[in-house]
C-alpha cells in the first residue's frame, strides 16, 4: 500500500509516517518509480508504535524494543526477551516518567489550591 493508504488505515497522517521511517521505526519499500510501499503489516506496526508513543516512550527506545516485539508471535515484548541494554534503557525511562508524574501532581496540586481561593463567577 502507499502512504495515503497506511495514513487512511491508520489515522496517523503521512508525514508522520515518513518521521517514523527517519527514525528508523517504520521501514516501507519502494516502488519501480520511487514512492514508498507498504506491507500489510505496516498496519500493526503502526499501532504498535503509536501504543508506545501514547506510553510516553522516546523513539530512542521504541527502536530498541521493536525488533523484540518483531520476533514475539503475539507481538508483546516479554522481559526475559529483552537485552540488557535495552532494560537498562526502559528502566531510565520508568524513573524519568515517575519523575514526571511527581511534577504534574505537584502543578495540580498547587493550581487547585489556587483555584479555592478565587471567587466564584457571577456570569450575567
Amino acid at each position: 500500500m502507499r502512504i495515503g493508504e497506511l495514513a487512511a488505515a491508520t489515522g496517523v497522517p503521512a508525514r508522520l509516517l515518513r518521521y517514523y521511517e527517519e527514525q528508523g521505526l517504520l521501514e516501507p519499500g519502494r516502488t519501480a518509480s520511487g514512492y514508498r510501499a507498504y506491507e500489510a503489516s505496516a498496519v500493526v506496526r503502526v499501532r504498535q508504535i503509536r501504543g508506545l508513543l501514547d506510553a510516553g516512550l522516546p523513539t530512542r527506545i521504541i527502536r530498541a524494543v521493536l525488533p523484540v516485539v518483531d520476533r514475539s508471535p503475539d507481538g508483546q515484548a516479554r522481559p526475559a526477551e529483552l537485552p540488557r541494554e535495552v532494560v537498562a534503557l526502559l528502566e531510565q525511562e520508568a524513573v524519568r516518567l515517575r519523575e514526571r508524574v511527581a511534577r504534574t501532581s505537584r502543578d495540580l496540586e498547587s493550581i487547585e489550591l489556587a483555584l479555592r481561593y478565587v471567587p466564584p463567577r457571577t456570569d450575567p
